[in-house]
């Protein structure tokens, strides 16, 4: 599944073809994906100017003056800049189309395999955007100011649960998905079967340096090529190449050597050196 890294690339891949460009119409080729499409979209978005492009967690936002414009790249989904006319595909189902730089049109195209993606709509008249269903339960944005390990800290005083399970549970920090949780574990040295509640504040301020730091790296390599992602320009990332313990079972800790070990937690797999994470 994309992440947050594997999202703001593709953020920043679309952002320049579609910020302050018109929309010139709307195309749907079914019903719905995990959800069904807003059935007005092409009404309420034609002709109408985009604004800012952002991201909150695993959702990507497209801003409108009366509105926002919200899709989720669900399990399979990616997005690309096409030229009008581009022929489509199967998996193919939601295109904007909007001007390009010489007065033009172009495509944002939506590709999804599996249809666990979403493509939905905030009028504002409904309120703050930060009060939608899918967006208001959403923890602290990670690359953001109020990110620490004070807050952490503060957050998980009452919490049992194992430190990875409440990392994911993205109520505290959202958007530190599994790829990332664990390789933010390994570079903090925590062992993600740790009770969240036992973690000091000294290594919580560790650990989410290492959460800023492994996402941001991970942005600027183009994130990972995840089976499904790629990016905007039809390329995928290539952060996978520097992991030092997910998807390494069995392999020599690129650290101390010991073999990297493989759990399952949340029913999500998890993999550490048992020696470097304590």
């Amino acid at each position: 599944m994309p992440e947050l890294p594997e999202v703001e690339v593709t953020r920043r891949g679309v952002a320049p073809h579609i910020e302050g460009r018109a929309v010139r119409a709307v195309v749907l080729r079914r019903d719905g994906l995990r959800w069904p499409f807003p059935p007005a979209l092409g009404e309420q978005l034609s002709g109408q100017t985009i604004g800012l492009t952002g991201r909150r967690g695993k959702y990507l936002l497209i801003h409108f003056r009366h509105g926002t414009l919200i899709i989720h790249l669900g399990m399979s989904g990616h997005l690309r800049v096409l030229p009008t006319g581009t022929e489509a595909q199967k998996h193919d189902h939601f295109d904007l189309v909007v001007e390009d730089a010489d007065g033009g049109s172009q495509v944002l195209r939506m590709t999804d395999p599996r249809r666990f993606g979403a493509v939905l709509w905030h009028d504002e008249a409904d309120g703050p955007l930060d009060g939608h269903a899918l967006l208001r339960g959403l923890g602290t944005e990670p690359l953001e100011g109020g990110f620490t390990g004070q807050l952490l800290f503060e957050k998980t005083r009452n919490k049992g649960t194992n430190i990875k399970q409440v990392l994911m549970a993205g109520d505290i920090v959202v958007g530190v998905g599994n790829i990332y949780c664990s390789e933010s574990l390994f570079r903090a040295g925590i062992n993600p079967k740790t009770p969240a509640r036992r973690i000091g504040l000294a290594r919580y301020e560790k650990l989410a340096q290492s959460i800023r730091d492994v996402l941001a790296e991970a942005i600027v390599q183009g994130g990972s090529t995840l089976r499904d992602f790629i990016g905007v320009n039809g390329q995928s990332g290539y952060f996978q190449q520097t992991y030092f313990t997910y998807n390494r079972a069995g392999k020599p800790c690129r650290v101390c050597g010991a073999t990297i070990r493989q759990i399952v937690q949340g029913q999500r797999s998890t993999f550490y050196c048992v020696n470097c994470q304590k």
